[in-house]
């Protein structure tokens, strides 16, 4: 039985302990060996392309490490071989062309993630070739290779690029092939490049890959590098991309979380696809920490004794002693990431963290919502920002079954959203095609813009807007001019301390936990939920606040709404409320 398949039956039978996302994959393996070749599956596993990138890394060299290790050809362990070898080896059965295009692995810390992905860029410049199934003698090489080292930053992409070309130069038969220079790595007969990209790279061109390394896609704020790099892919015959991560923190607003979740998708069956090669390797949901039988799920070197899987074990160990001894909650969540490969929410305290998939959840479509609110009375609260920055009209409506009904609109000045989309990494202006937010003429948001809105929510849908609750930091004159005085609405001053917003901030989250809200599905509104902070008071008081003063983590939209709904709570049938609900400016 080949390496690669008695690997996938030894973790499906239990006898190397896995995690249930490894033992997917390899049942995976094992359902397309039985249907190879087959008229709904014409692929095949071809094992000479398998032993192909095994005896590759066999002439690569280790350089990192001490002793024995460094200088010494690469043996890659069983678990890397079943990696690379699904990945490279499963072709279609007449072309030989490659069925994975993608493929995502995840792993915990110091399982030789640098190692394999040196060995694959520098394999992408020297032997990946295309053949048809077992005919290695009939291979064909891409003509001016170009390899994409995608990372972070310029300094990680350092860091990855430097890695490959250090073992180039410490191995003769991939120095002898390659033009290894201090800034450029080239094929010496081909030509081609291995490339570094980042967000600090001045062209962001996607190029024209035969392989696309994205590094460390947890520390990635956004899927920039991913995007531009896969705006590349479809130019070259087989064109891989590989991205190999360990977990990391803010799951909720990772762009690795979202993709890691597809990818779990893709094992359990939910969402089928043949072109997806995916691995994940973490403690299982049920798994105790404390029980150091279980790390090994997320750390498949401790499968085999030697000098540095016993290294990695000491090390994994002393950091749980320390992080868990010292009780320090920072060192705890690094080492839940890095060491068990488990995500954690952001370490702000957000103010939806765990929540956002139910609120979610609770999304209808907005023709649907609309129907829903039509003609009904409600709260509107209005949260002003400066004049160049996001400002939001938010509504609430109690429903006649219990439950509160909310939505959210923005308006952002024409002269800035093309700043705003680059500092908040948010596409307004898609937003804004898709009804989610305007683009108000000008430099600055005009209060007029507000106001017609609200008048054709009034004539367009029938509402009836009991009252105009503001947050009164640089909302005077609208609210004078909105007031009795002016447009006729009841206007309520909505006082920015813990005692107003702690009560309306504590029933959202409950409501939306409780399954008594419903949405519209904003992806605005979900956006500004997902960036809120809990502040918390004396007294268990809370409110919201963004990271920092100047953050561009917008929660304008959240906070309209909490300003409506705390005046929307007070007015609550059967329920005594202390303010006068007789058209004017009402102070609280």
């Amino acid at each position: 039985m080949y390496i690669t398949t008695q690997y996938a039956t030894d973790i499906v039978y239990g006898d190397i302990i896995s995690c249930k996302w490894e033992k997917l994959a390899c049942k995976r393996h094992l359902n397309d060996l039985e249907r190879q070749g087959t008229e709904n599956f014409p692929f095949v596993f071809d094992e000479s392309r398998a032993d192909r990138i095994i005896n590759w890394f066999k002439l690569c060299r280790h350089v990192r490490g001490t002793g024995d290790i460094a200088g010494k050809p690469i043996e890659l362990e069983p678990w890397q071989i079943f990696d690379l070898s699904n990945v490279f080896s499963w072709v279609h059965k007449e072309t030989g062309k490659r069925k994975y295009k993608t493929a995502y692995i995840r792993v915990g810390r110091g399982n030789t993630k640098s190692t394999m992905m040196s060995g694959i860029a520098n394999y992408g410049m020297c032997a990946d070739a295309l053949y048809p199934p077992n005919r290695p003698d009939l291979a064909k090489y891409e003509a001016s290779p170009e390899i994409i080292v995608g990372a972070v930053d310029k300094e990680q992409a350092n860091i990855v690029w430097g890695d490959a070309r250090e073992m180039a130069l410490a191995s003769p038969d991939i120095e002898k092939r390659l033009k290894i220079q201090k800034v450029a790595i080239t094929h010496k007969t081909r030509g081609g490049k291995i490339r570094k990209l980042s967000k600090d790279s001045k062209n962001k061109d996607g190029g024209s890959p035969c392989v696309i390394i994205i590094d460390e896609y947890h520390a990635h704020p956004t899927s920039l590098i991913k995007d531009v790099t896969a705006s590349g892919k479809g130019k070259r015959s087989q064109c891989l991309e590989f991205i190999i991560t360990t977990a990391g923190e803010d799951a909720e607003n990772s762009p690795c979380f979202k993709e890691d979740n597809i990818c779990k998708k893709i094992l359990s069956g939910e969402i089928p696809n043949e072109s997806y090669f995916v691995m994940i390797r973490e403690i299982d949901d049920e798994d105790d920490p404390h029980d150091k039988t279980c790390w090994i799920k997320a750390n498949p070197m401790f499968q085999n004794k030697n000098e540095y899987s016993e290294e990695l074990f000491n090390t994994v160990n002393d950091e749980y002693e320390l992080a868990f001894g010292s009780g320090d909650s920072s060192k705890i969540r690094q080492w839940m990431i890095k060491r068990v490969n488990r995500f954690q929410a952001s370490a702000e305290n957000k103010y939806f963290s765990g929540c956002m998939e139910k609120w979610k959840s609770l999304a209808i479509p907005r023709e649907e919502f609309l129907k829903l609110v039509k003609g009904r009375e409600c709260y509107n609260g209005e949260d002003l920002s400066k004049c160049i920055d996001l400002t939001a009209s938010g509504f609430v409506f109690r429903l006649d079954d219990g439950r509160y009904a909310v939505c959210a609109h923005g308006f952002i000045p024409e002269d800035t959203v093309i700043k705003h989309e680059h500092t908040d990494k948010v596409p307004y202006q898609y937003w804004a095609n898709e009804g989610w937010c305007t683009i108000t003429p000008g430099a600055v948001t005009d209060d007029r813009e507000i106001k017609s809105y609200l008048h054709d929510k009034e004539f367009d849908q029938g509402w009836k807007i009991k009252e105009l609750c503001c947050d009164p930091y640089g909302a005077r004159q609208f609210m004078n001019e909105m007031g009795p005085d002016g447009e006729g609405y009841t206007v309520v001053e909505v006082r920015q301390g813990f005692t107003s917003l702690s009560e309306p901030t504590k029933k959202l989250r409950e409501f939306a936990l409780q399954g008594k809200l419903v949405h519209d599905g904003s992806p605005l509104l979900t956006w500004c939920l997902s960036n809120a902070i809990e502040l918390m008071g004396e007294g268990q008081l809370i409110k919201l606040s963004k990271k920092h003063k100047d953050d561009t983590q917008r929660i304008d939209l959240v906070a309209a709404i909490i300003n409506a709904l705390f005046r929307a709570l007070l007015n609550e049938p059967k329920s005594t409320c202390p303010y006068s609900a007789d058209r004017g400016i009402i102070l609280l």
